[in-house]
């Protein structure tokens, strides 16, 4: 059931206008590229599901194109982190419209834990810069069961991995990782002339929600060691790249896995079973 759309206690500008009054030309070394359509917004708002309980945590607002989507949407609290001083500004003039429903963290997201912030359900929900998605979904892993799901969008080449199927070339550690703990749907792509400035590719929104249980049984440190020595050099056969982890041969024939494959044809569960063997 769709809930009705949320006033602000005051009329807010154009997202232009905003800009404009902040002179807040994007800056390359932070990622930025500005969704100013409100229509794509609440298209991404609305995918994360009803927002209203928990906690919404939005990384980068910007301008707070997708900041007000959330609000208007009905989000019961929404905290958004920023690190560009001249968005924080923005971010602070927009939770005047929405007494007590948007809280603004001044800080780099990399440096925040983001799984003690606000009450459960923690939803993430953001346009996430370019430069540092996948650190930042590494780290928020290192803290899953905290979150009840991940609306982002990502570059198009990032959310292929994600979702990637074995025996693809976009299937690597980063699918192995994801999908071992999330299931994963790609929910939309959005063109490049969407933003302001306009980003070199296209993006995508996917939905990462995760497992009640991870998809197999296995250590994440030593799952994520047997990736890395498999994909490390992934063109050759399991048998020369995984040699680092000591008897190969016999490993693999443990849980019946042909040492001749390549790492891009192994199951995550496969791979898992190798963690747990090695483990």
């Amino acid at each position: 059931m769709k809930l009705p759309d949320i006033a602000p206690l005051k009329p807010l500008p154009p997202l232009r206008e905003v800009i404009a009054n902040h002179g807040l030309s994007a800056r390359k070394s932070l990622g930025q590229h500005f969704l100013l359509d409100m229509n794509l917004t609440r298209r991404i708002a609305h995918a994360a599901g009803d927002l209203s309980n928990g906690t919404v945590i939005e990384i980068g607002p910007g301008p707070g194109g997708l900041t007000r989507a959330l609000l208007e949407c009905g989000a019961a609290h929404v905290i958004a982190i920023e690190r560009d001083d001249r968005a924080v500004a923005i971010a602070h003039e927009l939770a005047e419209a929405y007494p007590g429903k948007l809280e603004v963290i001044a800080a780099d997201a990399l440096e925040i834990d983001l799984s003690v912030l606000g009450t459960a359900p923690r939803r993430i929900v953001a346009n996430l810069p370019y430069n540092i998605s996948t650190p930042l979904l590494i780290q928020w892993f290192d803290h899953i069961e905290a979150f009840a799901s991940f609306t982002v969008m990502l570059q198009k080449e990032v959310v292929d991995r994600l979702a990637a199927e074995a025996n693809t070339s976009a299937y690597g550690r980063l699918t192995v990782l994801t999908q071992w703990l999330c299931e994963v749907r790609p929910l939309f792509n959005v063109d490049r002339k969407a933003f302001t400035p306009p980003p070199a590719v296209m993006s995508t929104v996917v939905s990462l929600v995760p497992r009640p249980q991870p998809l197999a049984a296995a250590r994440r440190e030593t799952l994520e060691k047997v990736t890395a020595a498999a994909f490390g050099q992934r063109r050759k056969m399991l048998r020369s790249s995984m040699k680092s982890l000591g008897d190969v041969d016999s490993l693999l024939k443990a849980v019946g896995v042909d040492p001749t494959r390549r790492a891009e044809t192994l199951t995550v569960e496969e791979f898992c079973a190798i963690a747990q063997i090695l483990g």
